[in-house]
C-alpha cells in the first residue's frame, strides 16, 4: 500500500513544482497600455477619420494607424478632456444611400446609434506651439485612458474624479417636488 502512494504522490509532487523552476527570472515588462480608436482630426500626418491604436507608455503616447506613427511626450500635454457622445450604426455609402429611400424610411435608420466616448488633448510642440487632436473611443474606454495619461504625468483641467461625479450625476435622474 505505501509503493502505491509513493508511484501517485511523487509524481504529483514533481508537476506541481515544475512551473516554478521552468521559467528563468525576467525583469517585469514595461507597462504599456492599448486602445483602438479613431482620430478624428489633429495629429499632423495622419488623415481624418482614421482607426488606429493609441499606445501609451510611460512617457509617450503613440498613435499607430498602419506603417504611419505619430508620437507625442506625455510632457507636452497640456490638456486631456473626455465627453460622451452617440454616432449612426450604419455609415459608410449604406447609411448615405439610404437617404435616398422612399417617403423618408432611410431616415429612419440614423435613429439607430451607439455610444461613444470622446477623448480631446491640448499639447505643444517642440517650438511651443498649441495644437489639439479628438479621439473617438467605444464607450467606457475615455475615462480608463484618461486616467492613465494622468498617473504618466499629463496635466488636466478637469480632475478624474471631478468628471466620474459628473457622469454619475447625469446618470441619476433628479427628483422633482
Amino acid at each position: 500500500m505505501r509503493k502505491v502512494d509513493r508511484r501517485i504522490f511523487l509524481p504529483f509532487l514533481a508537476l506541481m513544482a515544475w512551473p516554478a523552476f521552468a521559467r528563468p527570472a525576467q525583469a517585469p515588462p514595461a507597462t504599456i497600455t492599448t486602445f483602438k480608436v479613431v482620430h478624428v482630426i489633429g495629429l499632423e500626418a495622419i488623415q481624418h477619420d482614421t482607426k488606429g491604436k493609441i499606445t501609451l507608455t510611460k512617457d509617450a503616447l503613440e498613435f499607430t494607424t498602419g506603417p504611419t506613427k505619430s508620437d507625442l511626450a506625455i510632457a507636452s500635454i497640456d490638456d486631456v478632456l473626455t465627453g460622451a457622445d452617440s454616432q449612426r450604426m450604419i455609415r459608410g455609402t449604406l447609411g448615405t444611400l439610404s437617404m435616398f429611400a422612399p417617403y423618408e424610411s432611410g431616415r429612419f435608420l440614423s435613429l439607430f446609434r451607439e455610444k461613444i466616448d470622446t477623448l480631446t488633448i491640448e499639447y505643444r510642440d517642440s517650438n511651443g506651439g498649441l495644437h489639439g487632436a479628438i479621439f473617438t473611443l467605444p464607450e467606457g474606454q475615455a475615462a480608463q485612458l484618461k486616467a492613465q495619461m494622468v498617473a504618466a504625468g499629463a496635466k488636466t483641467s478637469i480632475s478624474v474624479e471631478d468628471e466620474a461625479k459628473q457622469a454619475d450625476s447625469k446618470k441619476t435622474p433628479e427628483k422633482k417636488p
